[in-house]
Parts: structure tokens; C-alpha cells; sequence
């Protein structure tokens, strides 16, 4: 029994609106909260978008999404956490965002077993965890968009996570969300990021030096290697702002160079050009709604 039956999210971008998602169709209540009631309208359509999605696709009945929807409420109110047994981070990878949200969290969160998790993709949850009083209670889930469709969860329990904390977390992962679990060590990158990035960097690296197109690059890879989409359209999906903020932890850590963003990236992230959700990365995308081209963000 993880004793996990309430769930908070903080954010409701691409990320958070996932996490909720998921958590509303195995049946559990959630609460998100963002930054702002226009922040938290955009988020609840989001998540409401996607459900009627599943259901189109028949992926859900409508029944099913319905009562989904029913489980979800979005806030901009933090308070509204203060009764859950679990509330997952997942705001923009910014250290200092997410170590406010962590202070603020740890004020409000009244219940003496509640977890508090990170779905940072590469910053240590060590340092998360120092934000609070209780860092023996904290524990990275991170979760990989889109989050309704991929299975795997990498586990990252910090040195000061109780062994208690992880098995809960991991049993809510795998028992009640049927997700697949990793277990890693608190490192930069941890797993899947320590391995990617290099990967879509490189990639990065071919179009600025002129050794290849990016549809060839994509194309490449597609053909070549059977991989679903090209490196450059994946970094697109990622988010070219969150690919930077990845490569730029990594590198802080390690100092290795093939961690380092390229000045290509650096330059279009600085130009708007995020990829899917600003309509334009290294590939055009058709138009998309105001609310889905923000990027990523939650209570400041």
C-alpha cells in the first residue's frame, strides 16, 4: 500500500498537464496549481484538449474522459496542496523556480508522510531537496512527454531519500499509474538524459558546421537507425529552451564537452524558435494555439 490516494501537481504545461492526466485516469483526484488564473485556464484547457483527444482516438471511452475531467481541478492558489500525499514539481528546469517552488511547498504541505517529488529532467534533487526540512521526503519521478503515451519513469532517490520514500514512490508509479520504473543515482542527466542529449547536441552540431541539412540529419536517422522521429525533430518535441537547460546542467556538472550547447542552439532558443510549441524550431509546424506555445511554466 503506498497510501497515496490525493495528488498535487505544480505547473500545468506540456509536462504537468501529462502528469495530471495520468493521475485523473487511474482514478485519482489531482489538484494542479500554476503561477496565475489566466496560466491555470490555459492549463485546465490543456488537459482537457488531450483528453478529448484519447477519446476521439478511442483510446478512452467517453465515459472514461469524462470522468477524468471530473478529477482534475486547476488553481492558482499553493495552499490548495496542503492535503495531498503527493505533489509532484513540474515547473520550467530552472533551479531557482524550482527551489522556490520546493520552499513554498514545504510550508504548505501539512501532512507528516506527504512526498514531495521533482520531475526535473537533469538538476540533482539534492539541492531540491535542501530547500526543505524534510529532504528525507523528497524524490525525483521524472516523467517523459509525452507523458499519456510513454511508459517509463526514471526513479531518482537523492542521498537523503529514505529508502520508505522511494518504495512508495515507485509502487504509485508502477501499481497505480502502470508506469515503468529505472532506478537512478541523483547525477545530473540521470539515466536517459545523460545519453540523449549528447546525441541531439551532436545532431546540432552537423547542420551549424554544414555537414548536413537538418532533414537529411532526421532523415538519416529515421531510415538509418529505425528511430521514430530524426534527432532534430525530437529536440523540436522536447523543446529547444529545455534541451539548453539539460545540456547547460550537464555540463555544469561534468565539464565535458560534448555536453556543451552549441552556440546554433543558444542563438534560436534566444530568437523565440523553440520548436512544436512556438510553431518553428528546426522544423516548421502548423499553427498552434496561444496557450500551447508558451512555454512551459509555473508559480513564480
Amino acid at each position: 500500500m503506498t497510501g497515496i490516494e490525493r495528488v498535487g501537481v505544480v505547473g500545468c504545461g506540456l509536462m504537468g498537464a501529462g502528469i495530471a492526466e495520468v493521475c485523473a485516469r487511474a482514478g485519482l483526484p489531482v489538484t494542479v496549481v500554476e503561477r496565475d488564473a489566466r496560466a491555470a485556464r490555459e492549463g485546465r484547457l490543456r488537459i482537457t484538449r488531450s483528453l478529448d483527444r484519447a477519446t476521439a482516438h478511442g483510446r478512452l471511452t467517453a465515459d472514461q474522459g469524462e470522468a477524468a475531467r471530473a478529477l482534475v481541478t486547476v488553481t492558482d492558489r499553493m495552499e490548495a496542496l496542503h492535503d495531498r500525499d503527493l505533489v509532484i514539481e513540474a515547473v520550467a528546469e530552472d533551479e531557482r523556480l524550482k527551489l522556490d517552488v520546493f520552499t513554498r511547498l514545504d510550508s504548505v504541505v501539512t501532512g507528516a508522510d506527504t512526498i514531495l517529488a521533482t520531475n526535473t529532467s537533469s538538476i540533482p534533487v539534492i539541492r531540491l531537496a535542501a530547500a526543505t526540512t524534510r529532504p528525507d521526503r523528497v524524490v525525483g519521478v521524472h516523467f517523459f512527454n509525452p507523458v499519456p503515451v510513454l511508459r517509463l519513469v526514471e526513479l531518482v532517490p537523492s542521498l537523503l531519500t529514505s529508502p520508505g520514500t522511494a518504495d512508495r514512490a515507485e509502487a504509485f508509479v508502477t501499481g497505480g499509474l502502470g508506469k515503468e520504473v529505472v532506478r537512478t543515482r541523483d547525477k545530473a542527466g540521470f539515466v536517459v538524459n545523460a545519453l540523449l542529449v549528447p546525441y541531439l547536441l551532436a545532431a546540432v552540431r552537423m547542420v551549424e558546421s554544414g555537414s548536413a541539412t537538418v532533414e537529411d540529419v532526421d532523415r538519416g536517422m529515421v531510415l538509418g537507425c529505425a528511430h521514430p522521429l530524426g534527432p532534430l525533430a525530437l529536440a523540436d518535441l522536447i523543446g529547444l529552451d529545455t534541451t539548453r537547460a539539460i545540456a547547460e546542467s550537464l555540463y555544469a556538472e561534468f565539464r565535458e564537452p560534448q555536453y556543451s550547447p552549441p552556440p546554433l542552439l543558444s542563438r534560436m532558443v534566444e530568437a523565440g524558435l523553440l520548436g512544436r510549441k512556438s510553431g518553428r524550431g528546426f522544423h516548421t509546424y502548423d499553427a498552434v494555439p496561444r496557450s500551447e506555445a508558451a512555454a512551459p511554466a509555473g508559480p513564480r
